[in-house]
């Protein structure tokens, strides 16, 4: 007999689904929790059995509502929404635990998988894959943005209830404890149901980046060092003289929440600073409170144990003369190494840890300092036989000190070029008053830039009062120098450039750099990383020549030693898109690598891709492993980052297993598509013409519908929540770059975040169907069968169309029709939706045709699944959302009202997971 596999994940739902339905019983009343369940049992009717009667009927139902009514049926469904995710996380990581348990061969986007690969081919051995781990750098970056709706409590009340679950699935509970379990998950729902799910008050920057810190206290800061010891265990048995290697720092996890001032004027200096400050405290104190246990494990007496010179030293010099602890050098030790980690403690952050030292002590002078007493330990425990104790907690704290040092993870900073470009202007006008910089054509620009970088000598005066903005940006820099003098280089290593257009952007940023000591000309030192954000299709397109241009000039060449001769430069995935649709966006990104990776190899400079990636499909999200093994060959090199933006960041590291087993999936695919066999057969000119011609006619669809039809911008604001989602309390940063509504104007972010909670996801396909359309009507004897063809063999256009495949899946166009029901001018509604309508349906249709699916997602049956689990609890949201919209907009605005909209966007973004 099969097994049913997805059986606990349905008891799981609805064992919470029962109990939040007790919840609303028991809180709002008999009536409430009827009125909620019969909307519950149309809207899966309807889904089930595709029943035109149950949607009449629950639409008719939903319409009816009282203010009151509706409000505690969005509360419902949205808290469904959040229980379902939890529910299928912990099938997730049953899943994988049977999978082990069961002794079966490792899956493909394991780490073990990408391993046994590498090692199978012949191409490498464990001792080469400690080289190539000594110069790779895997690094998931947070961001935080505009829709970005999750409260830390509502996290808070989750994590408690994943964890029940997961004792229910891991442990035999007697039936007694089977009852407390489940009393303790009744009174988790319970909280959770009071726990209001919105903000009261706007995000401040500072709040972001707790909510960020949260993430290194519940995964990253465990995760990390457990997977690296899995990662060395694995190779140590593979080779055996291989024990006791460590691999490098290859893997960290980066930030750009308090330094990202690209369109956010609450980044500021104070507020990089804090952050700084706050990366600090999370690091040290998870230091501090390892070293605490770790000195109480360590118990072992002098008498039963030899101890090295260098351990007595550290014994002797600990200042812990306690007689208890005479003759236990181990403890002593660590009461020393925690004496002086609280004086660094002290003198970094100003104020004394929870725990005091047994005495004062010098601090350290870098993390360095702190990992070299670590290591002092281990060694002697090794030689003195009892390597298995180095081999716990201690294990784990060297590679946590190794990894996060005094700063936890880097920040980045960015800035967009137009505000490099007026300080720059002002600098030089001041101090050569006739200069005008920014009338110069970019010739005269950069060899302005290029005169400042060959001297020392500093453009700012401190006797001149600047602009504000002037004042601010060299406040910036200036903060991050004396952070690498507080907390290390490592603090920050990156500056940004949004909208890179040409090299004098990039000399720009450099001479700022110089400005405050972090570029030093006589020393040919540069101590960040200088990159390039390539963001529109016209930028894409140019990127590789900007590269070519800068990489002649002999100045920066020189700084390039400094930083190892690697370059990074980071490709924008969002704007991209908004700027020419899914499949441009998607074909420029993907040109744009093949031509940096041929301009980087003629100049012996080593590349680092920086993806920007967003959650969604239409911000180029995605399965993170399909992604990067769809990358052009030589675009990775062991050297990849990449954005985490939003709600992902919640999904993918809320859960410290589904975190661990993320960050495995990113650490395989690099992995893997670094160490494909040289020589492969490269793509064909076929697929490369059918493709850009697909791109062409694509774009002129989105282009078409988008910026050249009139009333479009109107048709956007009135069918979607992009008004209310920009009052909404869920970001410190403004939904537009200026105070308007034009498309141009508005973030990419909420763009895409608004035709997703309307279920059209319009900036995920739009435009494929009209041109595949086109395609095979210029060839029609063999244009099905090569794109067929370039879905079977090609991966970069195989991954293309499985995104397209999840977006379609997620929309809904009898859904969307009731958005497009709020336009008020019925010729223009019915004029833009019967176009997105008739392109919707060719693009499924232009989907299935070329690769042979009867119906969406069926080569994807867990997320079909998926779907099939929360959508009848999604649809419900979606109908109130709009009814809510209509009241909202024509009687004023009823703060009840608008508290109902923003729980349902909450609820629709919960339940669509991977929507901003």
């Amino acid at each position: 007999m099969t097994q049913d596999k997805d059986a606990p994940l349905r008891e799981d739902i609805r064992l919470l689904g029962r109990l939040l339905g007790d919840t609303v019983r028991d809180q709002q009343g008999a009536a409430a929790f009827e009125l909620i369940e019969r909307i519950r049992q149309n809207s899966v009717r309807f889904r089930r059995d595709d029943d035109i009667a149950a949607r009449r009927e629950l639409e008719d139902m939903l319409d009816a509502l009282s203010r009151d009514q509706t409000i505690q049926v969005v509360r419902a469904f949205s808290y469904f929404s959040h229980l379902a995710n939890i529910a299928e996380d912990q099938h997730h990581i049953r899943r994988s635990r049977a999978h082990l348990i069961a002794g079966s061969a490792p899956r493909e986007g394991s780490l073990a998988h990408a391993l046994e690969a590498a090692l199978a081919s012949g191409t490498t051995d464990a001792a080469g894959l400690v080289e190539f781990f000594d110069t790779a750098r895997v690094s998931p970056v947070l961001t935080a943005h505009p829709t970005e709706v999750q409260r830390k409590s509502i996290l808070n009340c989750e994590t408690v209830i994943a964890r029940l679950l997961d004792e229910r699935d891991r442990m035999q509970l007697t039936p007694e404890e089977s009852e407390a379990n489940l009393e303790a998950l009744r009174r988790a729902v319970l909280t959770l149901w009071q726990t209001r799910i919105l903000r009261t008050a706007k995000l401040s920057v500072i709040d972001e980046v707790n909510n960020g810190l949260s993430y290194f206290d519940t995964t990253f800061l465990r995760e990390l060092p457990r997977l690296y010891a899995s990662l060395e265990d694995r190779l140590a048995t593979a080779a055996p003289g291989l024990t006791g290697t460590e691999l490098a720092n290859f893997l960290q996890v980066g930030s750009w929440i308090g330094g990202d001032r690209d369109g956010n004027p609450f980044v500021t200096a104070e507020v990089l600073d804090k952050a700084l400050a706050m990366h600090a405290a999370v690091a040290l104190e998870y230091y501090l409170n390892e070293l605490h246990t770790l000195g109480s494990q360590l118990s072992m007496s002098h008498g039963f144990v030899s101890a090295s010179d260098a351990l007595l030293a550290l014994a002797e010099h600990s200042g812990d003369h306690s007689p208890h602890r005479s003759d236990e050098p181990y403890r002593r030790a660590v009461s020393g190494l925690y004496a002086r980690l609280a004086a660094t403690y002290r003198e970094l952050l100003g104020h004394e840890p929870a725990r005091h030292a047994v005495a004062r002590a010098e601090p350290y002078a870098d993390a360095a300092a702190l990992s070299e007493d670590l290591d002092t330990l281990h060694r002697s425990l090794v030689a003195n036989g009892s390597a298995a104790l180095s081999r716990g907690r201690l294990r784990q704290l060297r590679r946590a000190v190794k990894v996060f040092g005094f700063h936890l993870a880097p920040i980045d900073l960015r800035q967009n070029s137009d505000v490099h470009e007026r300080v720059v202007a002002e600098l030089l006008e001041t101090a050569r008053p006739g200069t005008d910089y920014r009338a110069q054509d970019e010739t005269g620009r950069c060899a302005l830039l290029l005169e400042e970088l060959a001297t020392a000598r500093p453009l700012a005066s401190p006797h001149v009062r600047y602009s504000d903005e002037t004042e601010g940006e060299l406040a910036i820099f200036r903060t991050a120098r004396r952070a690498h003098q507080r907390y290390g280089r490592a603090a920050i290593r990156h500056c940004i450039i949004s909208k890179t257009d040409d090299v004098s952007d990039l000399l720009e940023l450099a001479v700022l750099l110089k400005e405050a000591g972090l570029l030093r000309p006589l020393e040919n030192a540069l101590d960040v990383d200088i990159v390039p954000l390539f963001e529109t299709i016209g930028d894409l397109e140019n990127a590789a020549g900007v590269m070519e241009r800068l990489f002649s000039l002999p100045i920066y060449r020189n700084l390039l030693a400094a930083r190892g001769q690697t370059q990074e430069v980071m490709l924008g995935y969002s704007d991209s898109n908004k700027d020419g649709g899914f499949l441009t966006s998607g074909w420029a990104l993907y040109k744009a690598e093949g031509e940096l990776v041929a301009t980087f190899a003629r100049h012996g400079v080593r590349l680092r891709l920086f993806h920007g990636r967003g959650g969604s499909v239409g911000r180029g999200g995605g399965p993170s492993y399909q992604a990067i093994l769809a990358q052009p060959d030589g675009a990775v090199q062991g050297q990849i980052r990449l954005t985490e933006q939003g709600e992902v960041i919640g999904a993918k590291y809320g859960n410290p297993e589904v975190g661990r087993r993320n960050l495995e999936v990113l650490v395989a695919a690099t992995l893997e598509t670094s160490l494909r066999p040289a020589g492969a057969e490269p793509t064909p000119p076929a697929f490369m013409d059918a493709m850009q011609a697909l791109s062409d006619a694509a774009f002129t669809a989105y282009r078409g519908l988008v910026y050249d039809t009139e009333g479009f911008e109107r048709y956007f604001w009135e069918s979607t929540v992009i008004s209310e989602i920009a009052a909404l309390n869920i970001g410190s940063r403004p939904a537009s770059r200026k105070k308007s509504t034009a498309i141009e104007d508005l973030r990419a972010i909420p763009w895409v975040f608004s035709w997703s909670q309307c279920r059209v996801m319009l900036p995920g396909w739009y435009g494929f169907g009209s041109a595949v359309q086109a395609f095979l009507a210029r060839h029609p004897q063999d244009g099905l069968a090569l794109l067929q063809r370039m879905h079977r063999e090609w991966s970069f256009f195989a991954t293309l169309l499985s995104n397209m495949d999840m977006v379609l899946a997620k929309s809904d166009l009898a859904i969307a029709s009731r958005y497009a029901d709020l336009v008020k001018d019925v010729a223009l509604r019915e004029a833009i939706f019967g176009r997105i309508r008739a392109e919707h349906q060719a693009t499924v249709e232009a989907l299935l045709q070329i690769t042979g699916q009867r119906e969406l997602l069926e080569a994807n049956p867990l997320l079909k699944r998926s779907i099939r689990n929360r959508f009848p609890y999604l649809d419900p949201l979606n109908h109130v959302q709009v009814e809510l919209l209509r009241r909202h907009r024509e009687h004023g605005d009823d703060p009840r009202i608008r508290n109902g909209i923003h729980i349902s966007i909450n609820g629709i973004a919960a339940g669509l997971r991977n929507s901003g």
